[in-house]
């Protein structure tokens, strides 16, 4: 007799039905629990079944009965067709992705109208047309089925279904056209117009920025709709960049009320019962270093010596003991996983009453913090570390910019507070010199660009653009905050707590085939694969060999670009670019919903916790990890939008002036130029580069002239002047005023050209034209 396929059939049936038994049989009036099927479960049994099935179908299959069993097994599968696992044809039937080969994933849309759909198992990006992405927008997640290559030989997808829509609420500018009124939206990466009607535009007038609620989405042959809730103000109004800024990246930027009130009840001061079982270090002289406009204070350091080597203390606020895990503070803080800080506002991750108040470790108060203390010898080695709650009272506030100008000379600040405080000041400024030591003999990677800032005036438009460069002051805290972070990390390894861990992978071996040819412009060679694997010390090592300090600055923006993203997750496979096996963040509670989770984890070891009794709602750390590095992005996306509108902003006023740029990028249409001193970069068009034709060579970092030789290439430094300023695409024109290459550029551009040359009139007599 031949053996059934599928054995194992009623296991499922018999685990519902089980399932469903009352456990007390002899009360008749005992209601019969609904059983809920676990998604895994449903998903084995349509493969036992080996063929796709209806609703009904699936509840015969599974021996269910009743109304209410079957409305449950609906929803079960409605929410696995909503999250692509299960996809429904139009006998609707119940089928596998998997047996039907579609990719399910999350729309990026592209500024020039094309996208690509992410895949869930990270697997290649699938390529949207323009006619595709007609139908959705970016972030929305579709399952698509592959249906071929494009010209570059990406795989290219057709959309099979919406499986949600992730847009809702969208700002842009109001334009009205032959009685029709439409917003374009500021996010670029969504390239739907979205009519208006007349009866909901709520007063607003064109060219105005306004907040809509799509009532339409896209479709194949349906334009989006929406209606007007907010008026956010005339264009170029003062703050209107951050506005849109907030509004485009879906940045939540009031509280409700009910976390307003949760935060509020604890007072403005420490209460007596919170600081008992505490170590109280008040007596010890902790400061906070921080810069001049900074406002919430999550780390304050201490510094002694002792045989061997130092005793360093890192007091970090302790967030925790008023954030509790499944509250409504704990929620919205998850919500917003990081606090996002424009040039003139901040959007904190904490309501103010926490993170301005009882969280920051503002001067001469009582503050809760969790302490990391180390032993640290003069080599910069961390000999011994331990971990404990305590309270403590900040001795001072300091800026970076002082305790700079009292370590470079002590006898220059002559106040009563720097000679109270210079004796510890300096036992840092020691430990620091020893730490920094051992970062540059493990060769991790330095990057030492100026932070760029904007100045406004008394009305709120940006005056100017500061770069402020880093001082000892900023290194030294530096240093400080990624020991503790080490210590963190090993701490919850060794106990083997689940955590997220900062991670940063080393650089793919595309990327550093790009940089390799890069960095042969400027003589600088990059080991094969084959001879040495890519290192710290191998970069370190290149960001060293630089003539100046443009070129340096260049150098480390395109090493920069080759090295991928830092991410959290719960895998712990290093940092790369500091050169260290276990690294976690712990110093930032205040700010980053990450350190609030380390900071959970251990104190859930120094309360006697242990892996095994780890709270359930904390285990997966995978999603959570997810989670951050997108909120993170979303921060740091939201405030570049807001910060490339002021550039054009204070550049449109400028239109017609001349400044002294570097080449930052090279492209097919021309180059891009980077101001000095206020890093703005704008778009050197090919045409104004001379009357000639301009290739990009094989390398792509430099463009050649056809005729006469001429080369621009990466580092150049030109005289520009500005032409154009297009504020709602943040873009900026400039045109060629004097290009002022160095002799080696102009000698290497000869020898390109002769070659060019000849090829390009062999391409000539064959009746086309080859570009290298």
């Amino acid at each position: 007799m031949k053996k059934p396929r599928y054995p194992a059939k009623k296991s499922i049936a018999t685990k519902v039905e089980t399932a469903s038994r009352p456990k007390n049989r002899s009360v008749k009036s005992q209601v019969r629990p609904v059983p809920r099927l676990t998604a895994h479960q449903i998903m084995e049994a349509l493969r036992h079944a080996g063929q796709p099935l209806s609703a009904p179908q699936f509840a015969t299959y599974l021996k269910l009965t009743g109304k209410s069993v079957n409305e449950t097994l609906i929803q079960q599968l409605g929410e696995l067709e909503r999250s692509g696992e299960l996809v429904r044809n139009r006998r609707d039937e119940y089928c596998l992705r998997e047996r039907i080969g579609l990719v399910v994933g999350v729309v990026s849309g592209h500024r020039d109208g094309h996208g690509f759909v992410q895949p869930d198992d990270r697997s290649a990006p699938v390529f949207l047309s323009h006619r595709q992405m007609q139908q959705v927008m970016h972030g929305d997640r579709v399952s698509v089925r592959i249906t071929g290559t494009d010209r570059r030989g990406r795989p290219e997808g057709s959309i099979v279904d919406v499986l949600m829509r992730s847009t809702q609420d969208i700002v842009g500018r109001l334009y009205e056209d032959s009685g029709v009124f439409f917003v374009v939206p500021d996010n670029p990466r969504i390239s739907h117009r979205i009519v208006v009607p007349v009866r909901q535009l709520q007063g607003a007038r064109s060219g105005q920025i306004v907040l809509l609620k799509l009532i339409e989405q896209p479709g194949r042959h349906a334009q989006p709709m929406g209606h007007v809730t907010r008026i956010l103000g005339d264009h170029g109004a003062p703050g209107m960049e951050t506005d849109i800024a907030i509004h485009a990246h879906g940045l939540r930027c009031e509280f409700p009320p009910q976390v307003e009130a949760e935060a509020k009840r604890f007072g403005d001061a420490v209460s007596a019962s919170s600081k008992r079982q505490r170590l109280d270090l008040r007596a010890l002289p902790l400061v906070t270093i921080d810069g001049e406009d900074a406002r919430d204070f999550d780390d304050a350091v201490y510094c002694e010596p002792v045989r061997g080597g130092w005793r360093l203390l890192v007091a970090i606020a302790d967030v925790g003991h008023y954030v509790g895990l499944g509250t409504e503070l704990d929620g919205e803080a998850r919500l917003r996983g990081t606090s996002v800080y424009f040039p003139n506002r901040v959007i904190p991750m904490l309501p103010e009453a926490l993170s301005n108040g009882l969280c920051s470790l503002n001067p001469n108060v009582d503050r809760l913090c969790m302490v990391c203390e180390m032993r640290i010898s003069p080599a910069g080695k961390v000999t011994r570390a331990q971990f404990f709650e305590a309270v403590m009272c900040s001795a001072a506030r300091l800026t970076y910019t002082e305790v700079a100008a009292y370590l470079a000379n002590p006898s220059s600040l002559n106040t009563s507070q720097a000679r109270a405080l210079g004796e510890p000041l300096q036992h840092l400024y020691g430990v620091f010199k020893a730490l920094f030591q051992a970062r540059t003999e493990r060769h991790a990677l330095e990057f030492d660009s100026p932070e760029l800032k904007a100045r406004f005036d008394s009305q709120g438009r940006v005056a100017s653009f500061v770069e402020a460069s880093r001082n000892d002051a900023h290194r030294l805290i530096e240093e400080c905050m990624i020991a503790a972070n080490v210590q963190a990390a090993k701490f919850l390894k060794k106990h083997k707590i689940p955590a997220l861990y900062r991670v940063h992978g080393a650089p793919e071996e595309d990327r550093l085939e790009k940089l390799r040819e890069f960095l042969r412009g400027f003589a600088i060679s990059l080991p094969l694969p084959q001879d040495a694997p890519i290192t710290p010390a191998v970069l370190s090592g290149v960001l060293q060999k630089t003539n100046s300090s443009d070129e340096a600055r260049l150098i480390e923006t395109v090493v920069v670009r080759s090295l991928p993203q830092a991410v959290y997750q719960p895998e712990n496979i290093g940092h790369f670019g500091l050169a260290l096996n276990e690294y976690a963040h712990f110093t930032s509670p205040i700010r980053r919903y990450p350190d609030l989770l380390v900071h959970r984890g251990i104190r859930h070891v120094l309360r006697g916790g242990t892996a095994e009794d780890w709270p359930e709602a904390l285990s997966n750390m995978e999603v959570l990890g997810q989670e951050c590095s997108m909120l993170e992005r979303r921060a740091d996306d939201a405030t570049r939008d807001a910060m490339s509108w002021l550039k054009c902003e204070y550049m449109q006023n400028r239109i017609g002036d001349e400044f002294d740029t570097i080449v930052t990028g090279v492209v097919e249409f021309g180059l891009f130029a980077q101001v000095k001193g206020m890093q703005i970069d704008g778009l050197i068009h090919v045409s104004s580069l001379g009357t000639d034709y301009f290739h990009r060579d094989k390398t792509g970092y430099r463009l050649v002239g056809e005729r006469s030789g001429r080369v621009f290439r990466l580092g150049d430094p030109l005289r520009v002047r500005l032409i154009n300023v297009v504020i709602d695409e943040r873009k900026i024109d400039f045109e060629l005023v004097q290009a002022r290459n160095r002799p080696v550029s102009m000698a290497s551009g000869l020898q390109v050209d002769k070659t060019f040359r000849n090829r390009s009139l062999r391409s000539r007599r064959d009746g086309k034209r080859r570009r290298i």
